[in-house]
């Protein structure tokens, strides 16, 4: 029997399912997809509403008390719409990062690629955008694509606040999360030692 993981995932509202039945946030809609796909892990959504990247390091010390065998990050969008210089915001990932490797040395990080909106100026949404694919090489984790890729902008996929995907949405925030997350996942299983062969001889309710 192969061993139940457990997959994190730490993030903003968008994680949390903000406006969304619990059961539609994103997260579980992957725990649908895995369970579909047969593979051995239970979701955790650990998202909180209006949390940055400063508040994600604050609770950083709670989320690691908790067992996880991969934990998704996504972290960044409301430092985003604070205009938080990119530059702290990458300090402040590669902390985390840092804190999550001296704690959880056996984990998977997989951390979503966020992106800021253009009214902060082209150069401020190309520098925040450089932060994650270089804070992701440099720290040794997976990077999973843009959240909200083929959501943002399009209202008839978003709640009436314009940025938290409706019920469609979400869907498709799923579907670009899966998309990457799956290979993952099955290396994860195909890494796992085989269960042990029963004794020769023995009977299957372990009566020799």
């Amino acid at each position: 029997m192969n061993t139940r993981h457990t997959i994190l995932f730490a993030g903003t509202s968008l994680t949390a399912g903000l406006g969304l039945d619990p059961d539609s946030a994103y997260p579980m809609l992957i725990q649908q997809k895995i369970d579909s796909a047969g593979l051995p892990f239970t979701v955790v959504n650990a998202g909180v509403s209006g949390e940055t990247t400063s508040g994600l390091l604050d609770r950083l010390d709670w989320l690691l008390r908790a067992r996880f065998d991969v934990l998704v990050l996504e972290t960044g969008a409301n430092d985003g719409l604070r205009g938080i210089p990119p530059s702290t915001v990458k300090t402040n990932l590669e902390t985390a990062l840092d804190r999550i490797r001296a704690k959880r040395p056996d984990a998977r990080v997989l951390l979503v690629q966020m992106e800021a909106l253009p009214n902060l100026g082209a150069k401020y949404a190309a520098d925040f955008h450089a932060v994650y694919p270089a804070v992701a090489k440099d720290k040794g984790v997976t990077l999973l694509p843009f959240l909200l890729d083929g959501v943002a902008g399009h209202r008839d996929l978003n709640q009436g606040d314009g940025v938290h995907p409706n019920n469609r949405g979400e869907r498709i925030v799923a579907d670009n999360v899966w998309r990457a997350m799956q290979p993952v996942l099955d290396s994860i299983v195909r890494a796992q030692p085989p269960a042990p062969a029963p004794a020769v001889g023995s009977r299957p309710n372990g009566r020799g």
